[in-house]
């Protein structure tokens, strides 16, 4: 009989996922999978999608469910929990800097304010030369999680992940 992995094994495993919209990034450094559970053959993974209408659910789902099981895991659930809801503070600092180095502006951290109505928004650095003097163009960018933005700097386009 061949030992089954550990879930630290589990875990890395999982981390070999791409997100499906942001491929330099896996789920785990983006905070979606939530937990790893095994009891002798079963294998629960517990995830939390960034926001509940996420168009890739099912695909996340489905390539938890098959990766995991493909490590010998019978039965394998995925159960989706919603509370508390994701935060781009669950993003790894290690995911937030290849976010900057493909060309997203990664989110800025919430802070202790996070109820109050900001007058002045702290500005959004330009993902490829640093500068400050960037502009929204765009809040909806092409997932609803970023927004475009341009760079007056170097007059090059970006996306900039929201702060949720």
């Amino acid at each position: 009989m061949t030992a089954l992995p550990s879930t630290e094994q589990v875990w890395k495993a999982l981390a070999q996922i791409p997100d499906p919209e942001i491929p330099v990034i896996n789920v785990v450094e983006m905070g979606i999978v939530r937990g790893v559970e095994i009891e002798g053959h079963k294998a629960t993974i517990t995830m939390t999608p960034t926001f509940s209408g996420c168009p890739a659910l099912h695909l996340i789902r489905e390539q938890l469910t098959q990766t995991v099981r493909s490590l010998g895991f019978d039965p394998v659930e995925v159960k989706t929990v919603l509370s508390p809801a994701w935060s781009t503070d669950w993003i790894s600092p290690e995911a937030r800097e290849r976010l900057r180095q493909y060309g997203i502006a990664p989110p800025k951290p919430r802070g202790a304010q996070d109820f109050l109505i900001e007058l002045e928004a702290a500005p959004t650095p330009c993902p490829r030369c640093g500068s400050l003097n960037t502009s929204v163009k765009n809040t909806f960018g092409p997932t609803l999680c970023k927004a475009i933005y341009v760079c007056n700097n170097c007059q090059e386009p970006f996306e900039s992940f929201k702060t949720v």
